[in-house]
């Protein structure tokens, strides 16, 4: 849905809720064209303030790790269980790759394969630290404006070899490793830590390495 599209949708919504005070618009007179318009504009406005910031909270006890060293961060990740998205669904083989950009953020290209299309699939964003670089929070953007978070809830901190990443609601979950499997016992923490955050576990996915 586009923002102008959606804006309709409110706007709509907001008149329908009206009709008890005979607001319709047929029935507004074109003195009130003016104000009408400053206020769709303000409108817009927030919706689309809403739309730039409202993805960039965490769930209810997740809370980012300290100490984060972004230069030890960078590189290849496999990714080992997810929570699936329609951006990953029937993706296997699936890596996230980050280098530093020159403005202090980091470029980030995400690739899998598949199967079913026989193809690779890749994409490339940026992500930015939302309270500073020492913090394992940051926003990811793929597409123009608009930024999710990205929460680093618990992290190898000795080798950084694995890493439990969460978006901004409970429906977004990683698993991340530097090697392509990783020991029982690791999946097994990262189920149980994830389920006590509330975390849906028994839809995790583990996608083929």
């Amino acid at each position: 849905m586009k923002s102008s599209d959606a804006y309709l949708v409110l706007a709509r919504g907001d008149l329908r809720s009206q009709r008890g005070c005979a607001l319709d618009m047929h029935m507004l007179k074109a003195s009130k064209a003016p104000q009408i318009a400053l206020v769709a504009r303000d409108l817009l406005i927030l919706f689309a303030a809403v739309l730039l910031t409202g993805c960039l909270g965490s769930p209810d006890g997740v809370t980012p790790v300290t100490g984060f060293d972004s230069n030890r961060y960078l590189g290849k990740w496999y990714e080992i269980a997810r929570l699936d998205h329609s951006f990953e669904e029937g993706l296997d083989r699936v890596t996230a790759e980050y280098s530093l950009r020159e403005d202090g953020g980091l470029n980030v290209i995400n690739r899998g394969f598949h199967a079913g299309e026989n193809k690779w699939d890749e994409a490339q964003g940026k992500a930015y630290f939302v309270n500073g670089p020492e913090e394992g929070y940051l926003k990811v953007s793929f597409f123009g404006p608009f930024y999710g978070s990205y929460v680093i809830f618990e992290l190898d901190e000795k080798d950084y070899q694995y890493a439990f990443v969460s978006g901004p609601d409970t429906s977004y979950l990683w698993l991340l490793s530097r090697t392509p499997t990783v020991a029982p016992d690791l999946v097994e923490r990262f189920i149980a830590r994830a389920f006590s955050l509330g975390f849906d576990t028994s839809t995790l996915i583990f996608p083929k390495q």
